[in-house]
């Protein structure tokens, strides 16, 4: 075990925060622990025990830890907890820089940027350096009742993948609520998405459930706009297909019954300027179609679809009932579309909770040559049920999605019932699963925010509370079928 500066320390008795600086640790025990697992391929072999009890990989792989929830940032706030979805973008020399989320719910101030001791000193007018200063009101999208920004936002990082150190960090976006996951742009943007349909009174004064767009460029704040073009749903995740522009959204719906969403930007990269906001449905069920497999088998593992795409009105929701009325125009229900990433030419999703049992389902969609053209409706894109897990113990739960420069998809389990170990997956381009880590820390949260670095040689990924950022290395080359 190589371990330096590992320790783990209280910077909140109230809010539980902890802010060590460990930043390295190496498996070497070599039995499994927890839950157990299986394989369909190799992969890169066992899991290894981690005795600090953080995250199990395999013989070779490192962790180092970025950042952790509770400590301290560039900008004297705090560091977030709930750390969600994430992306990862090239900066100078081996620097890369983190958009993070951070899923605060407006009740979650404690665990918010101005943490607790920050946000009484400032109440009681102390002026023991204010909080309320460096997070200025006016860029946050939304307030609460004490007119402090809500919560939720996204947190900047630079690291150094060579030295392993953690250059800087600060908020960049503040004021939204529930920030889960979102997107990388080809334009170096990350678009931070809402989770929720909050109403004025519940938190803040504005409706939520919007997008928001962050410039990984950014050294402070900036002012936080929604893209309401996008529409107004449970946000999930985006992926935007660099050659056209064009953006596709997932929807976390609770009731299972979300939908795949395109938008068709007025011009590519200037998503402020509008376009036109559609769903996706099945081209031989125009009475709706569905992607879930809960109640029958409406299509074989391997099986494709073609699709069409179906105009949206009432964008802005007020009656939470946008994917409703989706459906009834023909759109696809979708059980819980969670993680989405954009590979060589086709996107994959994770439906979380599809398929008879419920395990999850991964989807993946080939655009048209003609995508959003006129000439679509003779050439459509399709839709394919890439992977429906049958068994926990191979893959549960999948949410986080991204995919290698190996073309493997890697993915983050999310357990709600926290009866097993999250675990990190990864799939083969033949639909064959592996296991390349295991959360062994405390509470066994979700694994998020999973994404490389831009040369392929670094694995970033979040676990979710309270929220520490890891970044794994170690022998890719060496996988075995």
């Amino acid at each position: 075990m190589t371990v330096s500066r590992r320790h783990f320390v209280q910077t909140s008795a109230a809010a539980a925060a902890f802010a060590g600086y460990a930043r390295l640790a190496h498996a070497q025990a070599s039995q499994p622990v927890g839950e157990s697992y299986l394989n369909e391929v190799a992969g890169y072999g066992p899991l290894k025990t981690d005795p600090y009890g953080v995250f199990d990989l395999p013989e070779g792989f490192y962790y180092r830890i970025v950042s952790q929830a509770g400590e301290r940032m560039s900008d004297g706030l705090f560091t977030p907890f709930k750390a969600d979805g994430m992306g990862c973008f090239a900066a100078r020399g081996s620097q890369v820089v983190l958009a993070r989320n951070h899923e605060l719910k407006p009740p979650d101030r404690s665990f918010g940027p101005l943490g607790v001791r920050e946000r009484l000193e400032t109440q009681r007018g102390s002026g023991l350096g204010s909080g309320r200063n460096r997070l200025d009101p006016a860029k946050a999208y939304d307030l609460d009742g004490d007119g402090h920004p809500l919560p939720g936002g996204v947190v900047l990082v630079t690291y150094d993948m060579k030295s392993g150190q953690t250059i800087r960090q600060h908020m960049a976006l503040t004021g939204t609520a529930v920030n889960c996951a979102g997107g990388q742009t080809p334009w170096g943007t990350w678009l931070s998405c809402e989770e929720t349909l909050l109403l004025p009174g519940q938190g803040g004064s504005k409706d939520h459930g919007w997008v928001f767009e962050v410039p990984a460029t950014a050294r402070g704040l900036v002012q936080a706009n929604p893209l309401k073009a996008l529409g107004r749903f449970q946000h999930e995740a985006i992926a935007v297909d660099p050659r056209t522009g064009v953006l596709y959204l997932t929807e976390d719906n609770y009731d299972h019954m979300g939908l795949i969403y395109r938008f068709l930007p007025a011009s590519p990269g200037e998503l402020h300027k509008g376009g036109r906001l559609q769903a996706m449905g099945f081209r031989d069920s125009p009475a709706g179609g569905d992607t879930r497999n809960h109640e029958r088998l409406d299509w074989a593992q391997g099986a494709w679809r073609e699709v069409v795409w179906v105009d949206l009105e009432g964008i802005d929701n007020p009656h939470a009932d946008l994917a409703q009325r989706g459906h009834a125009a023909g759109a696809a229900f979708v059980a819980r579309g969670e993680g989405i990433h954009w590979a060589d030419g086709e996107i994959y999703i994770c439906a979380t909770t599809g398929g008879r049992e419920k395990y999850g389902q991964i989807l993946r969609y080939v655009p048209s040559r003609f995508e959003g053209q006129s000439g679509e409706r003779e050439e459509p894109g399709r839709l394919q049920l890439f992977l429906e897990s049958h068994s926990q113990a191979i893959l549960n739960s999948a949410d986080n999605v991204t995919v290698s420069p190996r073309g493997h998809l890697i993915v983050g389990e999310d357990d709600i019932a926290k009866t097993l170990k999250n675990h990190l997956r990864g799939v083969t381009p033949e639909g064959k699963v592996y296991t390349l880590g295991r959360n062994m820390f405390r509470d066994n949260a979700e694994l998020a925010g999973v994404c490389f670095s831009p040369d392929g040689s670094t694995l970033f990924l979040n676990i979710y509370w309270p929220g520490i950022t890891l970044a794994i290395t170690g022998p890719w080359s060496e996988f075995r079928n």
